[in-house]
């Protein structure tokens, strides 16, 4: 991360830089929401006042992606929140995607002679200065080191974390402000909005993420055919991930694949996926095609550690109980982990309705085979009941469910007929009955 020096070189004191950027949201909230005076209503007279809600909510979206990079990752880590925001939001704010631009190859050049100084040439041979992948944060490039290995290098762009530190500040002060309104009251607005800042800055840490991808590949190491790139610590910086190049990786291959092979890629991915759950606790979140490739000598590909999150020993083992007992269909007692896991239960909570209707929706599950469970209609309803009964997650249990969620659509369409439930038994009871 960059130091008091870095960011104090970087512009304007911290105060009017904020102030400055206040302006300039106010002025692309004005130009962007104004316009629903009038399309709303129209809208609602046309279509009913569902669909108005929808078209609100589809402007929200347009606004987060034209006030930028930290807003769409915010948006994208608040749509997990189903059981603080009602459906629709969160369905709007997950089709949320980074469309920016990579950086050219002058200002690449320029941003790689700042990270490594003097040491450039004695570590690399070659450097391709236009990148391979590039997202909000980072730029991904292609490199030889002097030994002659392959290297990706993640390169973080030059000044982002300035910049998504002033819109983070704007966000948790902003959060302060409008949970104090009457509508919001018993809402954990503040709460929400600080564990989502978190979330993203964390993928602003390179050394953190660097560490992370190294402890992925040893924990992985044990599921069948899953490759995480290793780490090249000497050619690392604060500002650049230095790892193991990949080749030809290609979000279609696996599409070429016979489905014999297909059903191999669901079932290492999902096994991966488990063992971080109920055997590490530490997840990563964002498992999304671009993070996660298959190859057509099948092996199953992770990339991008940046948003990863570990779990405590208590939320882990609570999150394996309820899987344990969603796998033999005992609802009731799914219904007090959830309770027992939560943040908060507020004072007008309707308890035992909340337990009732869980244990019914577990039982409902548990009953449907496997080509008709679908864990996002799953989540999707638990997180409903919570809303509506009174009942906050723990920000902690937010993320291995995302992680799922992110993943579902992937592992469906390369089997259909998966079976997540019976998958996860034997990783279940590994990190449930054998220590860490």
């Amino acid at each position: 991360m960059s130091t008091r020096a870095d960011r104090g070189r970087d512009g304007p004191p911290a105060r009017l830089a904020l102030a400055l950027r206040v302006g300039e949201v106010l002025l692309l909230v004005a130009v962007t929401l104004a316009p629903l005076l009038v399309t709303g209503p129209v809208v609602a007279l046309r279509r009913g006042g569902p669909a108005a809600r929808r078209h609100v909510w589809s402007r929200l979206t347009t606004l987060l992606t034209r006030l930028g990079p930290a807003f769409v990752k915010a948006g994208q880590v608040l749509g997990t929140r189903r059981d603080v925001l009602p459906t629709a939001v969160c369905d709007e704010l997950s089709a949320l995607q980074d469309s920016v631009p990579p950086l050219s190859a002058r200002q690449a050049r320029e941003a790689f002679a700042e990270v490594y100084g003097d040491q450039f040439d004695a570590l690399f041979t070659e450097v391709d200065y236009t990148a391979v992948a590039a997202g909000s944060i980072a730029g991904v490039h292609r490199a030889r080191l002097t030994s002659g290995r392959e290297v990706a290098l993640k390169l973080r762009r030059p000044g982002v974390e300035r910049v998504m530190g002033l819109d983070l500040a704007l966000m948790r002060r902003g959060a302060r402000l409008v949970a104090v309104l009457p509508p919001l009251r018993g809402v954990p607005v503040a709460e929400v909005v600080d564990a989502m800042c978190d979330a993203v800055l964390g993928q602003l840490d390179f050394e953190r993420e660097a560490a992370s991808l190294a402890r992925l590949r040893g924990e992985l190491a044990v599921v069948p055919r899953v490759w995480v790139p290793q780490v090249v610590p000497h050619a690392c910086r604060p500002r650049c991930i230095a790892m193991e190049f990949i080749p030809d990786l290609d979000v279609d291959a696996a599409s070429r694949c016979p489905p014999a092979v297909r059903r191999k890629f669901a079932e290492s991915g999902l096994t991966a996926i488990y063992e971080m759950l109920f055997v590490n606790g530490f997840v990563h979140c964002d498992l999304h095609p671009g993070n996660l490739y298959f190859t057509e000598s099948a092996q199953v590909v992770v990339l991008d550690a940046g948003f990863s999150v570990q779990l405590g020993d208590r939320l882990r083992l609570l999150f394996a109980d309820f899987f344990l007992n969603m796998a033999i269909g005992d609802g009731d007692k799914c219904a007090a982990i959830v309770v027992e896991s939560s943040a908060e239960v507020r004072p007008d909570a309707d308890l035992p309705g909340f337990l009732d209707r869980m244990a019914d929706l577990v039982r409902r599950s548990h009953g449907l085979p496997a080509r008709e469970f679908s864990l996002m209609a799953f989540a999707a309803e638990m997180f409903d009941l919570q809303r509506r009964h009174g009942i906050h997650a723990a920000p902690e249990l937010i993320f291995p469910l995302l992680s799922l969620l992110v993943i579902e659509g992937t592992i469906r369409d390369l089997d259909p007929e998966v079976d997540f439930q019976e998958l996860a038994r034997p990783v279940l009871l590994k990190g449930r009955f054998t220590s860490r």
